[in-house]
């Protein structure tokens, strides 16, 4: 590995390839208060799996997820085609994309820590490429059944690093978020269950599906199945203890029509296990099934389970 390579030389960089001068990547760096002068306070703030904290901006408009560690800005991750996403726009196709950047099987960073390699296979370069834009960098995220643009994220190195969200060499010192206790532990998993929920909504909302209607108990069981699954370190919709989801749901007195579940583990947090999901043919039939009326989302250490009911009232 020649380390030559590897510092970002804005210069040497494609045109298309430089950092935009627009959109919201520009904020990338910046202070949150200079963020919330142009964009207000959030509807809230989530802890996250790596040591930033999600300001979630969300409302009838707008989906808007901002990574602020020590009071500057890591990351922005972007649900919704009304937020200038520069030089991408939400919606778009992957021919569209390819035309405006080069794509890279393999892209390398060098950093104070070390020097760290990223291989992209053509998976990852059809459905969740990632794109150098100077010193910061984008990772696109495609329906490939549709073939149009999901969800847009941006952010700089550290943070690429302490995700690593494909295979991943390096030499020296591994970036990672520091330890987590069990409390940081619950607490980012309940705001994952959270994000997931409204990012279910938004895509059924695209498709023009009925809204999910949140409920605590169905939540419960979702939970108890991811604990489950992490506790026995198995990955199945049956359960050698407690069954199948209709056993599970029983279990807790749930009377539903008809009921389905999606399962998924160590993605790197709730954009990417939605986006997983959709571009999964059974799980994707799932979350836009028209039937279903409620769901419930469990997390426990990066096992995800969904679950949707068409709920009976008698």
């Amino acid at each position: 590995m020649k380390d030559d390579k590897l510092d970002v030389d804005e210069d040497s960089l494609p045109d298309e390839n430089k950092r935009p001068t627009e959109g919201i990547s520009t904020y990338i760096g910046q202070t949150i208060d200079t963020f919330q002068k142009n964009f207000g306070k959030p509807t809230r703030i989530d802890p996250s799996y790596y040591g930033y904290s999600w300001y979630i901006y969300n409302d009838e408009e707008q989906y808007m997820m901002v990574g602020v560690l020590n009071q500057s800005i890591v990351s922005i991750a972007v649900a919704t085609p009304n937020i200038n996403t520069s030089p991408f726009e939400i919606g778009e196709n992957l021919e569209s994309v390819y035309q405006k950047v080069t794509m890279q099987p393999e892209i390398e960073l060098k950093t104070e820590e070390g020097i760290y390699r990223f291989e992209l296979f053509e998976d990852d370069l059809n459905i969740n490429p990632l794109i150098p834009l100077g010193d910061i960098y984008a990772q696109l995220y495609f329906d490939q059944f549709e073939g149009n643009l999901l969800f847009v994220r941006f952010m700089d190195e550290r943070t690429l690093v302490k995700h690593r969200p494909y295979d991943m060499t390096y030499r020296g010192e591994l970036i990672e978020a520091g330890p987590v206790t069990d409390t940081e532990w619950s607490q980012a998993d309940e705001a994952t269950e959270k994000q997931i929920f409204e990012l279910t909504n938004i895509i059924r909302n695209e498709f023009s599906l009925n809204e999910l209607t949140w409920d605590d108990t169905i939540r419960d069981v979702a939970y108890n199945h991811s604990l489950d699954m992490f506790e026995t370190e198995t990955f199945s919709h049956e359960s050698e203890k407690y069954g199948q989801l209709a056993d599970r749901l029983a279990r807790r007195n749930i009377f539903f029509e008809s009921a389905g579940e999606n399962i998924a583990y160590q993605y790197t947090d709730s954009i990417a296990v939605v986006s997983g999901w959709l571009n999964s043919k059974g799980h994707r039939e799932t979350l836009l099934s028209k039937k279903f009326t409620h769901i419930g989302v469990g997390v426990y250490k990066k096992y995800y389970t969904q679950n949707f009911l068409e709920k009976s009232w008698e």
